[in-house]
């Protein structure tokens, strides 16, 4: 019971790690890579393994899946600090869309209709889709088609900002039309 956990708990461990260094590396034959980017050839990993310890630098295993694996010597904790450095630069600028909804209804009044188109532009500006739906309610699912005005006349009124990602289409007692931004010329 007691080998099992460390086994369990090693694989675990290995798993998280992106690439194999140094000794973890148990391959014959490697072709290696200096630090400088210049091929130094194929030859016994244990080889290459002093050569890294020659510059105090790391053995790692950069493509398992090639025929030898390649290996370069580089300094492995430099490395990862500049690749958590990259990504966490990367998430920084990284603008998530969000889809908002506008609940239209088949007698809005103009002044509704005038606010909701306002709304929408606002939501469209800040770079975010917009889901314009209208629920049907009772009689109202005999007269599709005066959603489809509905929200034709919504569309026209916001394409001078926006570009209709998906027509108006009923889905059960809704009517759903996507609105996304214009791209930036």
């Amino acid at each position: 019971m007691f080998i099992f956990v460390i086994f369990y708990w090693r694989c675990f461990t290995i798993s998280k790690q992106e690439h194999q260094i140094n000794e973890e590396i148990r391959d014959k034959e490697v072709r290696v890579i200096d630090s400088d980017g210049g091929q130094l050839g194929i030859m016994p990993s244990s080889r290459a393994l002093d050569m890294a310890a020659e510059k105090n630098l790391d053995l790692v295993k950069i493509a398992p899946q090639a025929q030898p694996p390649v290996c370069k010597i580089m300094d492995y904790g430099k490395y990862r600090f500049e690749q958590a450095k990259r990504e966490k630069e990367a998430r920084k600028n990284q603008h998530i869309v969000d889809i908002k909804e506008i609940r239209l209804s088949l007698n809005i009044d103009t002044h509704d209709f005038n606010t909701k188109v306002n709304q929408t532009q606002k939501f469209i500006k800040s770079g975010d889709k917009v889901k314009v739906s209208i629920r049907f309610r009772g009689r109202e699912m005999g007269h599709p088609e005066l959603g489809t005005e509905v929200m034709k006349k919504f569309a026209e009124s916001c394409q001078e900002f926006a570009n209709v990602e998906k027509p108006a289409k009923l889905e059960g007692r809704s009517m759903i039309m996507f609105l996304a931004p214009k791209p930036n010329k």
